[in-house]
């Protein structure tokens, strides 16, 4: 509820205000369950949006969604209005202005992101991987950015996954050892994400954090109510999207210093899961953030149910403090309630121990900021009722709210662009293909070759074959011509033979005639 343009948030001796200039100083609502968080979260989220303030807010639960209706005056409210000193008759029941969002587009518009957005290292928190593994992951958007290849969904970052582990030899001078067991982990958890719904989260149209810090006709600023009952189911994927948004505003956002309002308030509920198993890089990034953050306009209010579900450095940039009851029934609670009273500026007209586990329901300790950033002394509120209804619309009016809505239809359908999957699926392709052609022309140069040498292998057959038989033909030729000339030679033996047994006869007759007449004359 606005008074003289500061949002008042409760009252008890005094009232309690929260002036605009300090509220991006951040903030938190801590309590038991039950004790009242939510209707102190709807309270300040409608304070701000009256104050032309846009809000964006986790709704867990989802008994935010009544911000669209004006609520009902009842004997109870009323009752609880003149605790506070206001006149229910100028209590103004209202409406709201709302726009609805959701990861899985069911509850609301749907809320999407690109993996290079996300990152790395949020990322490996996500996945939950090892340093080692991070460490491929590094590699993998590393690759990516140097090639100028989008990694836009899940099915790019799966597809750079392969390629560097396929290519590692290639890689490993230039950006480190690609370990495959690392790779095949990572894909596996990149399946589990998933199967987790982590594939609708990541895509295209990516949503425009400008479009969370609007105001309507009226001035007012849009609640954004992130429908998360679905995705809260998921602890790990609601977190790091809480943690993507915080980085996201903080790296898009320019400087403003400290203004006369927030351009942006931000509610983040069930904080606690925010530094739950976080590695130290990433909780002093988170730290880091919150530090800085409120330079850029943005003021920060973590609910969770005790000061100590967050680090300390963190709850030192938490100026703006409500805290609901708290029950002591075990020896760890005890101490919780003694470090949430620890936190308060003391207040001498009570014992702030004592007092936070006597608390009701809509009761709270209170410091805000003055108007000179300091602490105000702790005081006992009753916390004023919304203006708007408390409880859940049914699905009819969610769905009649989404569609009548202006950004209706700009996120709705998602766009597959061509990014690293059709890049590098193309490249797959294309060299699947040459690979292909190269086998088939290495085929036909062998089949050439083969036949080149089985033709020259047959000429050469027929070659020594003729050769063979020219030689075989010569050969029986020789034969021939020797077996004439044998026969020749044989007939001119026997006819000198015979000749020369008719000499010899003729020869020996007459050499014995001779003799014959010899021996005749001696005789």
């Amino acid at each position: 509820m606005l008074i003289d343009n500061r949002i008042l948030v409760g009252k008890g001796e005094t009232e309690a205000f929260i002036l605009p200039e300090m509220a991006n100083r951040h903030g938190m609502i801590a309590g038991a369950t039950g004790t009242g968080k939510t209707i102190t979260l709807k309270v300040m989220a409608e304070s701000f949006s009256d104050l032309g303030v846009p809000v964006f807010l986790a709704d867990v639960k989802g008994d935010l969604s009544g911000c669209v209706k004006p609520g009902e005056m009842t004997d109870k409210i009323a009752k609880r209005l003149e605790n506070v000193g206001v006149d229910p008759d100028t209590f103004e029941m209202r409406r709201y202005p709302v726009r609805f969002w959701d990861v899985y587009g069911e509850g609301g518009h749907p809320v999407r992101t690109t993996v290079s957005d996300m990152g790395a290292e949020l990322l490996s928190r996500l996945l939950g991987l090892s340093d080692v593994q991070t460490g491929v992951l590094s590699i993998a958007f590393r690759v990516a950015d140097d090639n100028g290849w989008l990694l836009i969904d899940l099915k790019d970052l799966r597809a750079m996954v392969a390629y560097i582990t396929e290519h590692a030899g290639e890689l490993l001078h230039q950006y480190g050892t690609i370990s495959k067991q690392s790779a095949g982990a990572i894909q596996r958890a990149l399946l589990q994400l998933e199967d987790a719904g982590g594939n609708l989260f990541f895509g295209e149209p990516a949503i425009d954090l400008h479009d969370w810090m609007q105001t309507d006709e009226d001035g007012r600023g849009y609640i954004n109510v992130f429908h998360c009952a679905k995705l809260y189911q998921s602890p790990l994927l609601y977190s790091t999207f809480m943690l993507w948004l915080l980085a996201e505003l903080f790296e898009q956002l320019p400087e403003v210093g400290d203004l006369e309002k927030p351009k942006l308030v931000f509610f983040f509920d069930e904080a606690h899961l925010l530094f739950s198993d976080a590695k130290k890089a990433l909780r002093d990034k988170v730290e880091q953030v919150v530090k800085l953050i409120r330079s850029k306009g943005v003021g920060v209010y973590f609910i969770s149910q005790q000061p100590s579900d967050l680090p300390d450095p963190v709850l030192a940039q938490l100026s703006n403090r409500v805290q609901h009851a708290l029950r002591a029934y075990t020896p760890a609670e005890q101490k919780a309630i003694k470090t949430a009273a620890a936190t308060f500026r003391v207040n001498p007209k009570f014992n702030t121990e004592e007092v936070l586990s006597e608390l009701g329901t809509g009761e709270a300790l209170v410091s805000f900021l003055d108007a000179k950033g300091r602490p105000s002394i702790v005081e006992r509120c009753t916390i004023l009722p919304p203006q708007s209804m408390m409880g859940i619309i049914d699905d009819e009016r969610r769905k009649a709210e989404i569609m009548a809505d202006t950004l209706y239809g700009k996120y709705d359908e998602a766009v597959d662009n061509e990014s690293a999957y059709e890049i590098l699926t193309g490249k797959a392709e294309a060299d699947a293909k040459e690979k292909a052609e190269a086998a088939e022309r290495e085929a036909e140069e062998k089949a050439r070759e083969k036949q080149e040498k089985e033709e020259a292998k047959a000429k050469e057959k027929a070659e020594k074959e003729e050769a063979k038989a020219k030689e075989k033909a010569e050969k029986e030729a020789q034969r021939e011509k020797a077996k004439k000339k044998k026969k020749t030679t044989s007939a001119l033996g026997k006819v000198a033979s015979s000749a020369a047994t008719s000499i010899g006869r003729q020869v020996g007759n007459s050499l014995f005639r001779g003799i014959l007449g010899t021996l005749k004359k001696l005789f």
